[in-house]
């Protein structure tokens, strides 16, 4: 009884997940009100921008709903992994990816977004090298290449983690039988031995 209730009572502190991806809504929301104002700052220099200042402006607009994207993903994913499935009426609005997407492939999204948003950022700054100095620029390079090597120790790790499980899967797995394996490889043998003596029989009395 008291195994139960604690078991209970740990499965239920799920919930306490729930804040935190309620805050990162909250952090969503911020994140429409700072596009909001690039955009419009945006569209009133548009006239009068060069092509170097529209391109920085539509990065700054597509870094910003690469950082949204990166936050919803969090939201969802992380609900539905770590606290509870959502239960819609309508299940055709649900996104194709929900409910498919495990901790190990959420963390390669999260890295693969990240590196992303960092190849926007320093894409912005060759686009603006006079205002930006080549020890900022060194600097940026040298982050963006640590994540993108992360990201390429990370999807090797997996690789290598579910290729240990596969092999581990196949050299324990059961045979039909339930028998143990060496029991189980000489009855084989017994069966294949018999089998032969019978067809060579056969074969004999054919011949007579």
């Amino acid at each position: 009884m008291i195994a139960r209730t604690l078991e209970r009572g740990l499965f239920a502190s799920r919930w306490l997940m729930a804040p935190f991806y309620v805050g990162l809504v909250v952090g969503l929301v911020v994140l429409l009100v700072k596009f909001l104002q690039e955009l419009l700052h945006f569209a009133e220099g548009v006239l009068h921008a060069t092509e170097s200042q529209v391109i920085l402006g539509a990065l700054s607009l597509i870094d910003l709903s690469l950082t949204a994207n990166l936050v919803l993903l969090v939201i969802f994913s992380g609900y539905e992994n770590f606290v509870s499935r959502m239960d819609l009426k309508d299940q055709s609005v649900r996104p194709e990816w929900m409910g498919k997407v495990d901790f190990s492939g959420l963390k390669m999204k999260l890295i693969a977004s990240i590196v992303a948003i960092s190849a926007i950022q320093l894409l912005k700054s060759f686009m603006d090298l006079g205002s930006t100095s080549d020890r900022d620029i060194y600097w940026m390079t040298v982050v963006h290449a640590v994540f993108v090597l992360s990201g390429v120790f990370l999807a090797l790790s997996d690789w290598l983690t579910d290729k240990a499980h596969g092999s581990e899967g196949d050299s324990h797995a059961p045979n039909p039988e339930g028998e143990d394996t060496e029991e189980h490889r000489a009855k084989e043998v017994a069966e294949k031995r018999g089998a032969a003596a019978g067809a060579e029989a056969g074969a004999k009395a054919a011949a007579h």
